[in-house]
């Protein structure tokens, strides 16, 4: 906790200085068909990780799913944006758990409509995060309180949440 406690002032300190710095383009995530409905995503540093389908829609239900990948980014980014706050606060964490949790109508997935002819939307409802933590010591409203300000620091969170405007450019390559 302390090096990243460290890692963190000297970041905020340097930003401080120069804030233009903390803009930046993210890591692009570049995802390949490769045959079925198996998609493997990569990150410029070589890691990638594989999405498919469950078998009930034409996958082979080997891989995550797109959807969880989702998830797992909402509890993974809080998680660790809580640990980041506590670091920084001197909080000493037992353990820290997020789980993300949606419903989906897999009729919108499909394009499908509703009885009176509106599209189902594809989009996850009901989202739901679980935080579960344990710091000995520490006040359950002072953890309360750093659980909020990590969810008004936490991206994915925040992206979510929002209604990002997203670019699409289609390159139509030829054969």
């Amino acid at each position: 906790m302390e090096r990243i406690a460290a890692a963190l002032h000297r970041v905020e300190s340097i930003l401080k200085r120069r804030p233009e710095a903390g803009l930046h383009g993210d890591a692009p995530a570049v995802a390949r068909w490769e045959g079925g409905a198996r998609v493997v995503s990569s990150h410029p540093n070589g890691a990638s990780v594989a999405t498919d389908l469950p078998s009930e829609l034409g996958g082979t239900g080997d891989a995550f799913t797109p959807g969880w990948l989702w998830r797992a980014a909402l509890s993974s980014c809080l998680a660790t944006r809580i640990v980041m706050a506590a670091a920084v606060d001197g909080i000493d964490l037992g353990s820290v758990e997020v789980q993300a949790s949606s419903r989906s109508d897999v009729r919108g997935l499909l394009g499908m409509k509703d009885d009176s002819g509106v599209p189902l939307s594809p989009a996850p409802s009901d989202v739901q995060l679980h935080v579960r933590i344990r710091a000995p010591e520490v006040s359950h409203e002072r953890l309360h309180a750093l659980i909020a300000h990590s969810q008004a620091c936490s991206p994915v969170q925040i992206a979510a949440a929002q209604a990002l405007p997203i670019e699409v450019r289609v390159e139509v390559l030829e054969c």
